[in-house]
């Protein structure tokens, strides 16, 4: 054998042996979802220890839970008490220590993304309860009487028998030391951090939600409580409110929000905070350099924008051919149509290009309501999911209101968003999460708004949108998801005040202005976790990320791809990348996925 058949043969069977791993990495992505009876379809060897833990942690906060809604503690701002608070981190070392004696190495590619998300759940439902403790440590002097009204609630759990005139002494006694730091705080003056403020009003609600949970047990059923307690039980309620509205008046900023006359008060967190937060999300990026993503992806709107206003006749002036689409909106009345029918053209072009598995319950069980005009203020725009939440002007809005209500949702803004928030976005994931994995708690913003946006960068990339004010309809929504990344990530570094960031929305990316102060309130006064908004824009491009690593390669159809996607249920972008590519991980993985080069734009 010459020295060029030795060459031929041997670079022959390397091909083979690459092609050959090739098709095991293929095979095993495609086996997970051809096989809808396969063990790790639906579950893991994670599952038992997280489904144990859940109904653990249920229990517990059940139990501790000073209130009468007994799922209170599922709130995001529940405080608990220095008693539930104690119990549930030993819950979670506990649980800490069981899966450390797991054998990571054996489990199957799901059961290792179930160990390092649930472990990253624990630690940071630790770290939530730390802080919470560290902030109540801090505030307890000036709340000395707190223990004694928690020790009023442990007999009543079990329903024993109290002394009525004993509890009513208790309380008059506390009743004293309250009326004395109310006494104290007005003359004194007292100041502290935001955080500490809030965390002693939260303290005080939960001092008289407990007080409350153990009058309305005894109260009317037991005689000589009756008797004894009502009246000194109303005087304690009625100057706890007092103090706790005094101390929850004594906070000062730490990180400054620069007084703007907007009337909107939010909770900047800072850059260390923000830089911890994407870590747990799997973020590894800095927010200077995801403020930098998003001006580049902008930068692409702006091109495009321009391409479509010059279609229009405008020319370069896009502000002008945005105008000229906010004038086409429906009359009053046909809004739930208009939104009825660009549902059905998503739809249909989601089916003709076989882009993903719609089962018919999906189709039929989404509805529709009416936002009501108070709610519009925080929500300018229509909602979604099962449900589809039409904003539209009512007969109660003022002229201005209705106005700028109905151009920011005329048909060309919606034909990005209708998909969104119903089939292939909101609807079909609840829809499909309430089906998969639904052990797996580990909700994200990347995924779940993240997902649906994707959707609107996919559409746009096959050319749903067809006519020039279609594609300004479509570019207005992605431009405001650029923007919120700016301007939230600018807001919680301290750096913009919430009047900037409206200003930011209505200059930039043409929101009407009620809209835009709508959008801002509610990024940071409607309950939205600091990263949400930014989730958007960022989640999608690392789905976008994925696609291209699985269907532009041919490794998966689209079908295949997004099907898979909705098979791992809600969690992390990395992780589910891991899972899709069968990616080896170690017990203690950090993130390590850099989804979209900063310095030349490449997604």
């Amino acid at each position: 054998m010459n020295t060029n058949e030795q060459t031929f043969i041997m670079n022959y069977r390397n091909a083979v042996i690459i092609l050959f791993l090739l098709l095991q990495t293929n095979c095993f992505v495609l086996a997970q979802y051809s096989d809808p009876n396969s063990l790790y379809s639906q579950t893991s060897e994670m599952h038992n220890t997280m489904v144990h833990y859940d109904a653990d942690l249920g229990s517990i906060n059940r139990y501790y839970t000073v209130t009468d809604d007994m799922y209170a503690w599922q709130y995001e701002n529940y405080f608990h008490s220095p008693e539930c608070r104690k119990r549930l981190l030993k819950l979670n070392d506990d649980y800490l220590e069981q899966i450390d004696g797991l054998d990571f190495d054996k489990m199957n590619i799901n059961g290792k993304v179930d160990f390092i998300l649930f472990k990253r759940n624990l630690e940071e439902a630790n770290y939530k309860l730390i802080q919470e403790g560290n902030r109540y440590n801090q505030i307890s002097k000036l709340i000395p009487f707190s223990s004694r009204i928690y020790e009023l609630q442990v007999p009543r759990r079990r329903g024993d028998v109290v002394d009525g005139e004993k509890f009513a002494k208790t309380l008059n006694e506390i009743n004293k030391e309250i009326k004395k730091r109310i006494g104290d705080a007005k003359k004194d003056s007292i100041s502290m951090e935001m955080e500490l403020a809030r965390a002693a009003s939260a303290a005080i609600k939960d001092l008289q939600s407990s007080l409350k949970n153990v009058f309305d047990f005894y109260n009317g059923y037991d005689p000589m409580f009756t008797w004894w307690v009502p009246k000194t039980y109303a005087e304690t309620d009625s100057i706890l409110l007092v103090y706790e509205k005094i101390l929850a008046s004594k906070g000062k900023r730490t990180v400054t929000q620069k007084e703007d006359g907007s009337g909107i008060v939010g909770r900047p967190i800072g850059k260390q905070e923000l830089i911890r937060q994407l870590q747990s999300e799997f973020i590894p990026y800095t927010p200077e350099e995801l403020v930098m993503i998003a001006n580049k992806e902008f930068a692409y709107c702006d091109a495009e924008l321009l391409k479509a206003s010059k279609e229009m006749g405008f020319g370069n002036n896009w502000k002008a051919a945005q105008e000229k689409v906010k004038t086409m909106f429906v009359a009053p009345g046909k809004q739930p149509q208009a939104m009825f029918d660009l549902y059905m053209q998503s739809v249909e072009f989601l089916k003709k290009n076989d882009l993903v598995t719609i089962p018919t319950l999906s189709e039929e069980t989404w509805r529709m309501s009416m936002m009501a005009p108070e709610r519009q203020l925080v929500n300018p725009f229509f909602l979604g999911g099962e449900e589809l939440i039409i904003s539209y002007p009512t007969n109660t809005m003022s002229y201005d209101d209705k106005l700028m209500s109905m151009r920011g949702n005329n048909p060309q803004f919606s034909r990005a968003t209708v998909h969104h928030e119903l089939i292939a976005g909101h609807h079909l994931q609840q829809y499909m999460t309430n089906r998969n994995k639904t052990y797996r708690h580990f909700s994200t913003p990347f995924w779940g708004e993240g997902y649906s946006l994707y959707w609107e960068m996919l559409l746009w990339d096959l050319n749903f949108p067809i006519k020039p004010e279609d594609k300004i309809g479509m570019l207005f929504w992605r431009m405001h998801r650029c923007a919120r990344i700016i301007f939230s990530l600018n807001y919680h570094l301290g750096k913009w005040s919430p009047q900037e960031c409206i200003d930011f929305l209505v200059d930039r990316v043409g929101h009407e202005r009620a809209n835009a102060e709508g959008e801002v309130r509610r990024s940071f006064v409607g309950g939205y976790s600091p990263l949400y908004q930014i989730a958007y824009m960022l989640g999608g491009l690392q789905i976008m990320s994925l696609k291209r690593e699985l269907v532009d390669s041919k490794k998966m159809t689209y079908r295949q791809f997004h099907d898979a996607l909705f098979a791992e249920n809600d969690m992390p972008i990395e992780m589910l990348r891991a899972i899709l590519i069968n990616q080896p991980l170690t017990k203690n993985f950090r993130t390590t996925w850099r989804f979209y080069d900063v310095k030349t734009g490449v997604n």
